[in-house]
């Protein structure tokens, strides 16, 4: 009976040491428990500092996927506006608002963006599609913010800035004015020509030529007045 005795009290001492080893696990588990959420927010931290990281490299690689595709008519073209448009908003969720502004107006740099963009493509066929693409914003919120920062539409902006460059080149050049409409963006001379006289009540050619007879008036005026190196002054 002893030796029963003695075998049952070890086997209940082998099992008091199987529980407090089970508590002892317990505890450990719950310690790492309790360690686990700060891991995962430091991982998670790196993770989305990383994902970040990864999204500015293909952002960038999109931009200058652009930027290289000089034929604007390429289908890609659009495709990868569109790329980059969706994946700016998933850097920064926040150029997705509906108005750039509290007055719906576009921002500094957005504004910048869509004046730089038609400049260097003034030559190439532009459209809403593309300019909204740039910020991004849909193409109605981005007409009403453009209508509100400008005082003008977006067609109106850029058939503008086109007849600038057109009066530009008349002036300067001896280009005819059939190679300056094509230069400029227009479909062909008839088009600058329409719109021009539209804008200024004459046509390019006309103005051209009264624009060279004010500068050798004015040159002629400073020969007479005794100082030929003054600037001619072009109304």
């Amino acid at each position: 009976m002893r030796y029963d005795g003695c075998k049952r009290l070890d086997i209940s001492d082998e099992a008091g040491e199987e529980i407090t080893n089970g508590k002892q696990k317990e505890t450990q588990v719950v310690e790492m428990a309790v360690e686990s959420p700060e891991e995962t927010v430091v991982a998670s931290e790196s993770g989305a500092t990383h994902r970040h990281e990864w999204m500015h490299g293909i952002m960038r690689l999109l931009t200058a996927a652009v930027d290289q595709l000089h034929d604007r008519e390429h289908p890609a073209h659009r495709s990868l506006l569109a790329a980059t448009s969706l994946l700016r908003q998933q850097i920064d969720p926040r150029i997705a608002g509906d108005t750039p502004d509290r007055k719906g107006r576009l921002l500094a740099w957005q504004l910048r963006k869509v004046r730089s963009y038609v400049d260097c493509h003034i030559a190439e066929r532009i459209s809403v599609a593309d300019l909204s693409a740039l910020i991004p914003l849909s193409k109605p919120h981005f007409s009403r913010a453009f209508r509100r920062t400008c005082k003008e539409s977006p067609h109106a902006f850029l058939v503008r800035r086109r007849l600038e460059l057109a009066a530009r080149y008349l002036l300067e050049t001896d280009a005819p004015v059939s190679d300056i409409a094509l230069r400029c963006g227009f479909a062909d001379q008839a088009h600058l020509c329409r719109l021009f006289r539209r804008a200024w009540g004459i046509s390019p050619a006309s103005w051209r030529r009264a624009c060279k007879a004010r500068v050798e008036e004015s040159h002629i005026a400073a020969l007479l007045s005794g100082n030929p190196y003054k600037k001619p002054q072009v109304a």
